[in-house]
């Protein structure tokens, strides 16, 4: 019997799904279990230039359409989108093994409202006039043309969204190449769209590799690529976006800094440190993985942290009482207890976890490490896994000067209940999305993304508009033209 997750076929294309067996097979694994439960194939280069030529076809009539038309139809996916929510958690969950605790609330939720964002701002995207006497300027924002979005493991619906909602309503069309790790989720995005009004080819996703995502990054019909990925991957697809003069957003990898400052809300820090460290079992590129402690409360933070990482419910993902899964595949379990033995032979203390859970699936137990040094390689490298990092800290010159000395800029996060300082302190952290007395939050109204080595632009927010659309100016002279001869 075929199980419920196997798509139709493996490629979504020209608003059909589309089967080539020819293309390398790629077994879909259930994290919570390690069983094969679908199979797609990649793209063969027919795959891949049967994607690119419908969406530059369709690009040009969706374009034609008035902002508004275009944001009927993703207003109108959304729609679609929030009715499926349940059908959507339950892919969302084989698909990454996420627990349905969390995925009926952040992933296909938050693909809804990145479309209805985008579908409200379609019909508002105006340039402006801009006087000069007699005569004046005016500005036109146009769509770039056929965008490219490559997707990550660990928020497959929430990116596919992302990256689709803004470039469509600028009047682009998409080609999507999900993870290989988790190839489903994706699909049912562009079903939907095609389900809400888009035109056939408007948005299609194709199946791969690297060597697909390569084939799509350097082909020079497309105009824009927007990447969500580890930082060696980001520079590659940079590099190869480059050559072709086109335009990038690169959403890549950190290891964030949350401060916790010695007058802070100790239990609100430590829901904090466990959203940045142990919501979908750490795998969050902004994650709060470097979190500094105030010397004064260290210990008591400690054991307050470890008595609520006990209450942590492993389990089967499907369970919604369970609210900690299992690591999205056996490789990224492999590489996370790879840094936890690195941590212990480095002589960091381990306050709990440790290893790999004693149950069937990819579960490593969520892990503390405290007295952890600055130069120690659990601190400086991201581990995309639910390993906490606590150092201790005595002022907060030291502590600014240690949070920014990194390669990564994406996240900053500060416990206080002194607000001069909160604001003082988030305004001298190298980081693009900060948080005040909170951690993760990543509602589609606030732009999203890094500094540093943690990328380039901006996802979500009015901020997007300007990475998938370009302006032409055009100078008007009401009088006569002249010359020197």
């Amino acid at each position: 019997m075929t199980h419920p997750a196997q798509p139709k076929a493996s490629h979504f294309i020209n608003g059909a799904y589309v089967e080539d067996t020819s293309g390398t097979p790629i077994p879909v694994i259930y994290a919570a279990t390690g069983e094969e439960i679908a199979t797609v194939y990649a793209a063969t280069p027919a795959i891949i230039e049967q994607a690119l030529t419908s969406a530059q076809a369709a690009q040009k009539e969706w374009a034609k359409k008035t902002g508004t038309e275009r944001g009927r139809v993703l207003r109108r996916a959304a729609e679609i989108m929030r009715e499926r929510n349940h059908e959507l958690s339950v892919l969302e969950t084989y698909d990454t093994g996420k627990p349905l605790q969390e995925t009926l609330v952040a992933d296909a939720t938050s693909g809804a409202d990145a479309l209805e964002y985008f579908g409200g701002l379609a019909a508002s995207l105006t340039g402006e006039h801009i006087p000069l006497g007699e005569d004046w300027v005016y500005t036109i924002r146009e769509p770039l043309g056929l965008c490219v979005g490559i997707g990550a493991w660990n928020y497959p619906t929430q990116i596919a969204c992302w990256k689709g909602a803004p470039a469509l309503a600028c009047g682009n069309s998409m080609v999507f190449k999900p993870s290989e790790t988790t190839p489903l989720c994706a699909l049912k995005v562009a079903e939907i769209l095609i389900e809400a009004g888009a035109p056939a080819g408007l948005y299609n996703v194709i199946q791969g590799m690297g060597e697909v995502g390569g084939a799509l990054v350097t082909d020079p019909r497309v105009d824009k690529v927007s990447l969500t990925g580890s930082v060696p991957t980001g520079k590659k697809v940079y590099a190869a976006a480059a050559s072709g003069m086109k335009h990038v957003t690169m959403e890549l990898g950190g290891k964030s800094p949350m401060i916790v400052f010695e007058d802070a809300d100790i239990e609100s820090a430590i829901s904090g440190a466990i959203n940045g460290n142990f919501y979908s079992s750490g795998q969050v590129c902004s994650n709060g993985t470097r979190v500094f402690v105030h010397k004064d409360i260290k210990e008591k933070f400690l054991t307050r942290l470890a008595e609520r990482t006990a209450t942590a419910k492993l389990g089967d993902p499907m369970d919604e009482s369970v609210n900690f899964g299992p690591m999205v595949s056996a490789r990224q379990m492999e590489i996370v207890l790879g840094y936890i033995e690195k941590g212990k032979s480095e002589g960091a203390r381990l306050i709990c976890g440790g290893g790999r859970a004693e149950m069937e699936g990819y579960y490593v137990q969520p892990t503390v490490f405290a007295d952890v040094t600055d130069d120690m390689v659990i601190a400086r490298e991201e581990i995309f896994g639910p390993v906490m990092c606590v150092l201790d800290f005595d002022s907060e010159d030291e502590v600014i000067a240690r949070a920014n000395d990194t390669e990564f800029g994406l996240s900053a996060g500060v416990f206080t209940k002194d607000f001069t300082r909160a604001h003082r302190v988030i305004g001298q952290l190298e980081a693009g999305s900060c948080f005040i007395n909170s951690y993760n939050d990543a509602p589609v109204e606030a732009p999203f993304g890094g500094v540093k080595a943690s990328g380039v632009g901006r996802e979500n927010s009015k901020e997007a508009i300007k990475h998938f659309s370009q302006v032409k100016s055009v100078y008007v002279r009401m009088g006569d033209c002249e010359a020197a001869f």
